[in-house]
């Protein structure tokens, strides 16, 4: 069963749901996994995908969007809506404002809590839909030190 992990940013940090969604998925990278961003639009695809270039001096996340042709070679995808290739199971990470219909397909889902009021509830409306399926869920507390 897919395990479901809350990322929660504190209000100082709330901006920073791109920052921990780039950290997230480097963690992954280098623990050999495949991963699959999913935002809510093109434009922030697009966005995330220039991010992950420049999130951290020194970093190196190959990456591609879903669709190009380099997606089928990289352990981690970006598409926004679409379903990844079935060999990105292993990590989806949602910035989206719903749950992915295709989020069970997965070993686990990161959910990163972040922004103004709005987004925290879409948030909450999230955990109370995989809580209610009877999803193995976690939540971690992001304060100042552990965002940057």
């Amino acid at each position: 069963m897919t395990r479901v992990d809350f990322y929660i940013l504190d209000d100082a940090n709330s901006g920073d749901g791109q920052r921990t969604a780039c950290r997230i998925a480097e963690k992954a990278y280098k623990l050999g996994q495949k991963i699959f961003l999913h935002t809510t639009s093109a434009q922030s695809a697009a966005a995330l995908d220039e991010y992950l270039w420049t999130f951290r001096e020194g970093s190196f996340i190959p990456h591609a969007l879903v669709g190009s042709e380099a997606a089928a070679d990289s352990a981690v995808i970006i598409g926004q809506g679409q379903e990844p290739d079935p060999s990105h199971r292993d990590l989806l990470i949602n910035l989206g404002d719903e749950v992915p219909l295709f989020f069970s397909r997965f070993e686990r889902v990161a959910e990163i809590v972040a922004g103004d009021e709005t987004t925290r509830g879409q948030a909450r409306d999230r955990f109370r839909f995989y809580r209610d399926r009877g999803y193995p869920l976690n939540t971690h507390e992001l304060g100042q030190a552990n965002a940057k």
